[in-house]
């Protein structure tokens, strides 16, 4: 039901003159007393706010979409209460027929918005977080795939070969009209702001290294850190065992190689065939393993001093991860890992 005083001209298109008492006119009409409906509506709509929408854009859209009986009664009530200014671009769902008051109610209440939030841990591999973002999102993961090779699209960087270690682990908000090119842009825009944070190319070159390969040290060091305090020594391990020209030896390396995820590495997975393999060939991988989050980053770009040559992350399930500079001990170390694999 629409309310509105008595004396109003039917359609409120027309103003009403009113006898003032001091003789003079004043005239009533639609921008004063605007068309509003009474109670909080029935049904549902969703509306869309875009960006940068001001106060009167959002009071025409909800207006068009039959949510409020004029545009000038949203903004009447946004401007009592103050909330031009707060009003945010997304999805909303809304009601029909509602009060202009309640409409702003649902506008400024976190649970109106429809987006769905969807959180990207450190350390996934692409065809990982291709699984994660299908079954998150509900969207074909075959699309996802499809987009990751447009790197135009997705505006990789120019030292990047392709997109896995630049799909920055976060959580998105993912509204309904975005496409899997959408989403893999956010992410990659997201790597971007962490990366000039960090002054990575700069960094990276003060280390001798190129952006790229700084991204692949950051994402050895999260396929293979424990505990955030184990990075930046993990960091030096690898520049370490680099320095001296002998193979980095890392074991997540090899199961990289072969899409593989485990706790027990064989003689047989260091023989694989890869570039990956990195028992088999000196220096660093060609490209990363994983998308890596900023500890990482911050590790590679930072790491500890010390002169650890190896290290064994003895204990899996409590992280534990212990370093040395001598082989004897390393395969002291070695020997407990097997033993906590025996036993789980």
């Amino acid at each position: 039901m629409i309310t509105r005083p008595a004396w109003l001209l039917a359609g409120g298109a027309a103003a009403v003159v009113l006898a003032a008492a001091a003789g003079g006119y004043v005239v009533v009409g639609p921008r004063l007393m605007p068309d509003d409906f009474a109670g909080p509506g029935s049904g549902s709509v969703v509306v869309r706010i875009p960006s940068g929408a001001s106060a009167g854009e959002v009071a025409e859209t909800l207006a068009d979409a039959g949510v409020v009986a004029s545009a000038g009664a949203f903004v009447k009530a946004a401007e009592a209460r103050a909330k031009t200014g707060s009003l945010r671009p997304g999805h909303y769902r809304l009601r029909k027929g509602m009060a202009a008051a309640s409409a702003l109610d649902l506008l400024l209440a976190p649970g109106s918005r429809v987006v769905r939030r969807v959180t990207i841990p450190e350390g996934l591999r692409l065809t990982e977080l291709f699984d994660r973002l299908a079954a998150k999102t509900g969207m074909p993961r075959d699309a996802f795939v499809r987009a990751s090779q447009d790197r135009e699209e997705l505006e990789l960087p120019s030292y990047a070969k392709g997109p896995e270690g630049f799909m920055f682990p976060a959580t998105y908000e993912v509204e309904p009209d975005m496409t899997p090119a959408d989403v893999l842009g956010l992410m990659v825009e997201r790597y971007k702001s962490a990366a000039a944070k960090l002054e990575l190319e700069n960094r990276a070159a003060e280390r001798g290294l190129t952006p790229l390969e700084a991204v692949t040290v950051a994402s050895l060091v999260q396929a293979e850190g424990g505990r955030d305090s184990d990075y930046p020594k993990i960091a030096r391990v690898i520049y370490n065992r680099i320095k001296a020209g002998v193979p980095l030896q890392i074991d997540s390396t090899v199961l990289y190689a072969q899409n593989r995820r485990t706790l027990r590495v064989t003689e047989k997975d260091t023989k694989v065939k890869s570039p990956y393999n990195t028992y088999a060939h000196p220096g660093l991988p060609p490209g990363p393993i994983a998308n890596p989050g900023e500890k990482a980053m911050i590790a590679t770009l930072r790491p500890d001093q010390g002169d650890w040559f190896w290290f064994v992350t003895i204990d899996p399930k409590r992280r534990i991860t212990k370093f040395t500079d001598k082989e004897s001990e390393f395969v002291r170390y070695r020997e407990e890992l097997n033993r906590y694999l025996g036993t789980h």
